[in-house]
């Protein structure tokens, strides 16, 4: 089999299959290996890789009559043509029989989800009417109006953050002088066994630090809140996995690892 895994990858993440792209890249290491009469290679990036190799390896006239097409999308066009000459077959159990449906745009979604805003309180409209031009003040000469929605009784005042009309700057990715990237999170402030009792809690990643769960079929915690320091914890916890594009990563909301997660380098003797 000829894969793009890098871009199955990042279908299968997108469509909800995994959250973990790594999961894939495990997947074909361990296919590999158990199947010694099977392979699954590689082929890159480039849009028709796979076309070429399977070009190159049908030249061999000798192999044609030894050629089985599997179906599992329906056939494009171009196989539909061909398909008289070669036996044709299906593994509904083993393949797909339609596309990986991609949450779109999952990341983007994601990036603009607001924050929750802080509550506002009920507005009191004051009106104001002069009765007399009298420069006597009396009790009667400014009497006021007021109307609320909701009035608050005493002790429910709550904070009004008003909107800026400065949008705030956009997430960077910091980098050494090497152009090697840089988490500032510092493991050793985080008490270990904090870090085992949120890992017991097998809270979904996605929903609590990027806002947004893109599997349907997640079966990790959506519906604890979490403290400030149950969010650092986990924080950390995401970071411990190693980002598959390593110290390259130019992704700002990416939630895992850029460096190795030990507080010390472990020294080989």
């Amino acid at each position: 089999m000829y894969v793009n895994v890098k871009g199955l990858s990042d279908l299968c993440v997108r469509g909800g299959v995994t959250t973990e792209p790594s999961l894939i890249e495990d997947f074909v290491r361990g296919f590999n290996a158990s199947y010694p009469l099977f392979d699954l290679v590689d082929i890159g990036a480039g849009k028709e890789s796979a076309h070429d190799k399977i070009g190159d390896t049908l030249a061999d006239r000798d192999l044609i009559g030894r050629v089985s097409l599997i179906e599992g999308l329906p056939f494009a066009s171009d196989l539909d043509l061909i398909k008289a000459s070669y036996r044709v077959t299906k593994f509904s159990d083993l393949f797909r029989d339609t596309k990986i449906s991609v949450w779109a745009p999952w990341k983007a979604a994601v990036a603009s989800k607001p924050r929750a805003l802080l509550t506002p309180s009920p507005v009191q409209h004051v009106t104001l009417s002069r009765t007399s031009t009298n420069t006597t003040t009396t009790s009667n000469s400014v009497p006021i109006s007021s109307s609320s929605t909701n009035t608050p009784n005493s002790g429910e005042f709550q904070v009004v953050r008003s909107k800026s009309s400065v949008p705030p700057p956009p997430k960077i990715v910091e980098r050494n002088k090497y152009g090697q990237r840089v988490d500032r999170l510092d493991f050793k402030t985080i008490p270990r066994d904090e870090v085992n009792r949120i890992k017991k809690l097998k809270l979904c990643n996605f929903y609590y630090l990027q806002g947004e769960c893109p599997n349907d079929n997640c079966h990790h915690d959506h519906s604890r809140k979490l403290t400030k320091t149950e969010y650092q914890v986990l924080t950390a916890i995401a970071r411990m996995t190693p980002c598959r594009y390593g110290l390259e990563c130019d992704d700002p909301e990416c939630m895992y690892g850029h460096r190795c997660p030990q507080s010390e380098p472990v020294t080989k003797v």
